[in-house]
């Protein structure tokens, strides 16, 4: 997935250190899901009636502690990429992160699934953070650990959180909330999922489709192996100071964050309309943004509303947190490319955009930075929103579209694509277009700046 470091921009790059730091594969394993790994092969070899030496038990100590460290470092990178001093600010760093993890990934080919599985618990993260704030701001929100953190500062609303605000809600809610994401599905790494997942020796496609009894097999496997990683694989944060009170409420703190974390990762596999949907909703869009199945397809993923929808219609989750996600994304997800014909239409031609902020004003005409002017791409574009009348993912203008001469399709894809054999898989009547390459031009990395 990686490019050369000399095609990045800083924030590329450091995006793609935080997505090594959770899911990938390092030589000293230190990484969050290796951690993982290496905690369920060492408890497959401990016997439960096994009496531990000190030494053994001290040890053990000392990697939950290491483990806590790394998750809570990952959590902060987190925090600092996508939270801001204004609700507006916390929005526009979030659709940069949200953009540039979709425009690094290949949306065609053999590494598709690999990578998605591997983007996932972050772009799925960043979605939780942005769905609480909305809830936050529209006073939709239950949960006791939630409100009694809320509670200290009576006399704000959300909209008026000072500093001291915004810290304490990061510490005791957003964190605990990052953490049951980012761990959600660590169960499944433990040997007796993964024996469900590829079969005896490996020998099964990991991203078929489960019967219906792997499938129930496999869900309770990874809630009860997720909940022992959190249980017994980490530890709470440890105190540094030498104030018996700043000690005494720092654990209180820790315990009641412990807490949180477990109850949202318990809710969040039946949720109905309790606050285990700030993980389950994002996890439902995730799974279609960044689809594992062989079967993936770039070009529908405009249609996750319909399928989480569809969820809640069957009661998977909640029909108003699916709404409150609508809200934020819109239609179309962040970096995915879109094809609009320009108002000031010349000749009959359309020209390429990628969508970069959230929040539009409706659902289905997304906030996006031009790529192309005039056939030619461009790197400093200007933001617009796309009309639905003027986007081609949508049939009404496909049919326009169509009526353009043969000739003349093929001689915007000449200009719009980089090499003759691309232009031959590419369709002559396109719905959209994928700007991952566009992306890995480190002049074309800055579609956040400001470009009004």
């Amino acid at each position: 997935m990686a490019k050369p470091h000399q095609h990045q921009t800083h924030y590329t790059l450091q995006v793609q250190i935080l997505l090594s730091k959770i899911y990938g594969r390092s030589k000293l394993k230190d990484t969050l899901l290796e951690q993982a790994i290496h905690f369920f092969n060492h408890q497959a070899f401990v016997a439960t009636d096994e009496e531990l030496s000190e030494e053994h038990l001290e040890l053990q100590k000392l990697e939950r502690i290491d483990r806590h460290h790394h998750l809570l470092n990952i959590c902060h990178e987190i925090i600092e990429l996508t939270e801001g001093d204004k609700f507006e600010e916390s929005n526009r760093k979030s659709a940069k992160l949200l953009g540039t993890i979709q425009l690094l990934s290949p949306t065609e080919g053999k590494r598709v699934t690999v990578n998605n599985e591997y983007c996932k618990s972050l772009y799925k993260a960043v979605l939780s953070l942005r769905l609480l704030d909305r809830l936050l701001f529209d006073v939709e929100i239950t949960d006791p650990h939630i409100a009694n953190t809320l509670a200290e500062f009576p006399e704000l609303t959300f909209e008026q959180f000072d500093l001291d605000a915004q810290r304490r809600v990061i510490d005791q809610i957003k964190i605990p909330l990052l953490m049951a994401v980012l761990l959600q599905d660590i169960g499944i790494y433990h040997h007796e999922a993964q024996d469900i997942l590829m079969g005896e020796g490996s020998t099964k496609n990991s991203q078929r489709t489960l019967t219906v009894d792997e499938r129930k097999k496999l869900l309770t496997i990874n809630y009860k192996q997720t909940l022992k990683y959190i249980t017994d694989g980490l530890s709470v944060a440890v105190y540094v100071g030498n104030s018996k009170e700043e000690r005494h409420q720092f654990v209180i703190d820790e315990q009641v964050k412990l807490q949180f974390l477990q109850q949202l990762i318990k809710s969040s596999f039946k949720p109905k309309q309790s606050v285990g949907n700030l993980l389950k909703v994002p996890q439902i869009y995730t799974s279609i943004i960044f689809s594992t199945k062989d079967n993936y397809n770039y070009k529908v993923l405009p249609k996750v509303y319909q399928v989480l929808n569809k969820n809640a219609e069957l009661g998977f989750c909640s029909q108003k947190i699916v709404d409150a996600l609508y809200q934020i994304t819109g239609m179309f997800p962040q970096g995915y490319g879109v094809i609009y014909m320009p108002e000031d239409e010349y000749g009959g031609c359309y020209e390429y955009a990628i969508v970069n902020r959230l929040y539009p004003v409706s659902p289905e005409q997304p906030l996006c930075r031009i790529a192309t002017r005039k056939l030619a791409f461009i790197g400093y574009g200007h933001n617009i929103e796309v009309q639905k009348t003027s986007n081609l993912y949508f049939p009404h203008m496909a049919k326009k579209i169509a009526r353009l001469s043969k000739e003349r399709l093929n001689e915007i894809l000449e200009l719009l694509s980089s090499n003759y054999q691309e232009r031959q898989e590419l369709d002559l009547l396109p719905r959209c277009w994928h700007a991952n390459e566009f992306f890995s031009v480190r002049a074309h990395q800055k579609l956040w700046n400001k470009g009004e």
